[in-house]
């Protein structure tokens, strides 16, 4: 069985203060972990939207090619 309560954010901070030290250490991990799988995805986004493209003379001369190997191989 799962609950789910809508809590707003003020309320959720005033929770956390009341946390032991403990459990405020783990719930601080949890966060900080979470936020830099966070920056690992949008820096690796980064990367391939920035990364090198063929270019339409490329694209072309490799479709050529690939033909001319079709062509080849059904010979």
């Amino acid at each position: 069985m799962q609950a789910q309560v809508d809590i707003g954010f003020d309320q959720l901070v005033q929770i956390a203060k009341k946390l032991p030290a403990q459990q405020w250490t783990k719930l601080k991990a949890e966060v900080e972990a979470q936020s830099n799988v966070d920056t690992e995805r949008e820096e690796f986004k980064k990367l391939l939207l920035n990364g090198p493209t063929f270019s339409k003379k490329q694209l072309n001369t490799i479709a050529e090619t690939r033909k001319a190997i079709n062509q080849w191989r059904t010979k």
